[in-house]
């Protein structure tokens, strides 16, 4: 499946009838007045890139521990790459792109330190409370966590932006009110008693393609820290049609070509291809769906933003991989361990001693609240630790801190 570069204008017109419209959105919790220079998408994009919450992405892991190399990615660096993939989808699409920028630099607020394994270690710990799930966290940050305005905790974003952040991989109800995904987060829930995502519909399409640029992206620079890190090699990907196709396209326009830039050349056709698949795929629903407005779009029967069936095949073929050969690896599964019992020793200690959580805004407050309450302080201050700052406490706390290497 091909695009049409020329089809809906493909980025060089006025938005189109379906993007977001930065001057009528739908408002803030907390009404303010409008700003004479900046759409209010603008500002939420300004906003989210000056909380604690994004700065602190530097130094919280992808995939690989941070200590094990300045030159792998960090969540930050993830969230640059998907805002930029994001910007050029909404560009080609003639969306709003602020804010497919805005929901791609919000999107990973709510992770742990130490990636996935510390959001695992944190389930389990808060199961008897409701668990972790690291999108509503990122919904607790953005309305709630965030201390920096005189009239109102969060950083009130407009409902354009939290819509997309909750929503970006589709509804989380179903037409019987059920969760698509299972049980729909109680953070979520009360949200939306007060300020309601329409949980049961799709997002706008520039949600929908800060959630494609995330797989994009990630399927992209997890397989270039693979082959950085010696877990990955070019027969492994060979496995591959897809990459095994790229590799030979390299091979024969640049022959005998070093590692480095072989890897480079073989992942910015990658990023090409997977972005143009993607491109095709909109112009063809929206042909089919023929939006009138961006609540069209919310109220279609499918994802507009996707891959063709044979880069999800293709998609599907590269996690497994990632799965087997990285995410899974023994090397790699030791240092998920030792990552985890970190998480598992801090909450435990805070739990005993809310004290030791220095700089917590409610920390004289903590002991003397019902245990549920508290676990959930606990944990909004684990969530939002750093890898380096969660080791550095945990060497203040313990005598042994394991070694995450």
């Amino acid at each position: 499946m091909t695009f049409d570069r020329h089809a809906l204008g493909f980025g060089f017109s006025a938005r189109a009838v379906f993007a977001s419209d930065p001057w009528a959105t739908r408002g803030r919790l907390y009404p303010e007045t409008a700003s004479p220079t900046r759409s209010d998408f603008q500002r939420d994009r300004d906003r989210i890139v000056h909380t604690t919450a994004f700065r602190r992405l530097k130094h919280k892991t992808q995939v690989f521990i941070a200590h094990e190399g300045d030159h792998y990615r960090t969540r930050l660096t993830h969230t640059i790459e998907v805002a930029q993939i994001a910007r050029a989808l909404a560009r080609a699409l003639r969306l709003d792109e602020d804010l497919a920028e805005g929901v791609a630099l919000v999107h990973d607020f709510g992770h742990t330190p130490f990636g996935h394994t510390g959001e695992d270690a944190l389930h389990e710990l808060l199961k008897p409370y409701g668990g972790f799930d690291h999108n509503a966290q990122s919904l607790r940050i953005v309305t709630k966590l965030e201390r920096r305005y005189a009239e109102y905790d969060g950083i009130n974003l407009t409902w354009e932006s939290l819509e997309g952040l909750v929503k970006h991989n589709g509804p989380l109800l179903d037409k019987e009110g059920k969760g698509t995904r299972g049980p729909v987060p109680q953070p979520i829930l009360d949200y939306c008693a007060v300020h309601d995502l329409e949980i049961g519909t799709y997002a706008s399409l520039e949600a929908q393609v800060a959630a494609i640029a995330d797989d994009i992206a990630y399927n992209t620079h997890d397989i270039d820290d693979g082959l950085r890190s010696g877990y990955l090699n070019f027969d492994m990907l060979e496995d591959i049609p897809f990459l095994a196709g790229l590799m030979k396209e390299v091979r024969d326009r640049y022959p005998g070509l070093e590692a480095g830039r072989f890897t480079h050349e073989i992942m910015r056709r990658q990023i090409t291809a997977m972005v143009e698949d993607v491109i095709s795929v909109a112009q063809a629903r929206l042909t089919e769906v023929k939006p009138e407005c961006a609540q069209d779009i919310r109220n279609a029967d499918r994802m507009i933003a996707t891959f063709t069936q044979a880069m999800s095949e293709t998609d599907r073929l590269i996690k497994k991989m990632l799965f087997t050969r990285i995410y899974r690896h023994p090397d790699v599964m030791t240092i998920r361990a030792n990552a985890a019992s970190i998480v598992v020793d801090l909450y435990k200690a805070f739990m005993s001693d809310p004290q030791l959580m220095q700089g917590h805004y409610w920390v004289d407050h903590i002991a003397e609240m019902p245990e549920p309450v508290k676990a959930r302080h606990v944990g909004d201050y684990l969530a939002g630790m750093t890898d380096t700052f969660a080791i550095s406490v945990h060497k203040r706390l313990f005598d042994h801190t394991p070694e995450l290497r």
